[in-house]
């Protein structure tokens, strides 16, 4: 049985199904995890309903279109392409630091963990980070670092402050938006430049009913994730003002970035990114009260992450979670262990194709050893 995503993906227009495999619900990714077999028939569909116009070297056609839908989107005044959001951050980080040699960062971030320390090999901008095993950072935090880095002997300027939110290091915990307003006011005190990577910030929206606009409100740049959730194969994208992203082509060229053709990207991330948020929205409904039936059966535990997003934790007490998924992935419903007696679930649109009893039943099934 392939991974397969949901048959959940709908006609923006006409609110039908597109796909015809058999439905399986996914706990294991934030979007639908689409199958090669399904992700050309997105294209199709949107070939025979649209059409699409191609770029070139990711410029003008469809990825033009989408900047500039997606720009007015999060209320910016441009956006640009680009292949991945490891380049997306580091992108923005180095043009917002200007000659400044010092970014803050936190500490659980993507961007100071799992880069490979791209920003200071290949932009030469240390990274600083602040904390510790959070998701957050407080203001206290940003002044008492802004206070100590004025007193040093040489002086290295800070340029800018990034913030990650969803954190997945810490499982989707949101950074405290009390504290990024905070921050972010600060930082328009100091003319210092706020980055924010918001890979997963509109399923973020979805649990605290901050809209993208004003998350994206309290910063400069803002970068998504166009795989995550909008199902497409491979591509994120940057929005900010203009001064930051005009001519920010030629720098995504010079990191080898330029891609021929990145229509079969972004024309996917636009046709998911259409009606996104009132679908998703179904989706954590479902979830929601499928959680509250979980609590009622004993043999189940449910973990909720405090201040979390679209995913908890399932301990079980009767069955290994290995075999428990085994049982689940014979009634079409995907979740990995997280460790021998417990499953991360991650909420995303293949729920729409269930329902909050159809699920429960299938879990409590999946009991029997």
């Amino acid at each position: 049985m392939s991974a397969i995503g949901s048959a959940i993906p709908f006609s923006p227009e006409t609110n039908s199904p597109i796909l015809k495999e058999s439905p399986m619900v996914n706990f294991v990714s934030d979007g639908l995890n689409l199958s090669p077999s399904q992700y050309l028939k997105v294209l199709n569909q949107i070939i025979e309903t649209k059409g699409i116009q191609v770029d070139n070297y990711s410029l003008d056609g469809i990825v033009e279109e989408f900047e500039q839908k997606f720009a007015k989107l999060v209320g910016k005044e441009m956006a640009i392409f680009l292949p991945t959001g490891t380049l997306a951050n580091q992108l923005a980080i180095r043009k917002l630091c200007g000659d400044s040699k010092r970014a803050i960062v936190q500490n659980q971030s993507h961007i100071y963990n799992d880069s490979g320390d791209c920003v200071q090999s290949l932009s030469q901008i240390n990274l600083v980070p602040l904390g510790q095993e959070n998701a957050s950072f407080s203001l206290e935090d940003v002044q008492e670092l802004f206070q100590k880095n004025e007193t040093n002997r040489v002086k290295t300027n800070i340029g800018m402050i990034s913030i990650e939110s969803p954190v997945r290091r810490k499982t989707g915990e949101l950074f405290d938006f009390v504290e990024m307003q905070k921050i972010s006011a600060y930082a328009n005190e100091k003319n210092i430049k706020m980055h924010l990577d918001g890979a997963r910030i509109f399923l973020a929206s979805a649990y605290t009913g901050i809209k993208p606009t004003e998350y994206a409100s309290h910063f400069d740049t803002v970068y998504v994730s166009l795989y995550k959730y909008f199902n497409a194969a491979s591509g994120a994208i940057l929005a900010g003002p203009k001064s930051v992203i005009e001519g920010m082509f030629h720098t995504r060229r010079m990191f080898g970035s330029g891609l021929h053709q990145s229509w079969p990207f972004v024309a996917v991330a636009d046709y998911f990114m259409e009606g996104f948020e009132k679908r998703y929205a179904i989706a954590k409904s479902i979830s929601d009260e499928f959680i509250q039936k979980l609590k009622t059966e004993e043999r189940f535990k449910v973990n909720r992450i405090e201040n979390g997003s679209n995913i908890f934790n399932l301990e079980l007490s009767a069955i290994s979670a290995q075999d428990f998924s085994q049982n689940l992935k014979k009634q079409d419903i995907l979740a990995n262990p997280k460790n021998k007696t417990s499953l991360n679930l991650l909420v995303n649109e293949s729920l729409n194709s269930t329902s909050a009893n159809e699920l429960f039943t299938k879990f409590k099934n999946a009991l029997k050893q």
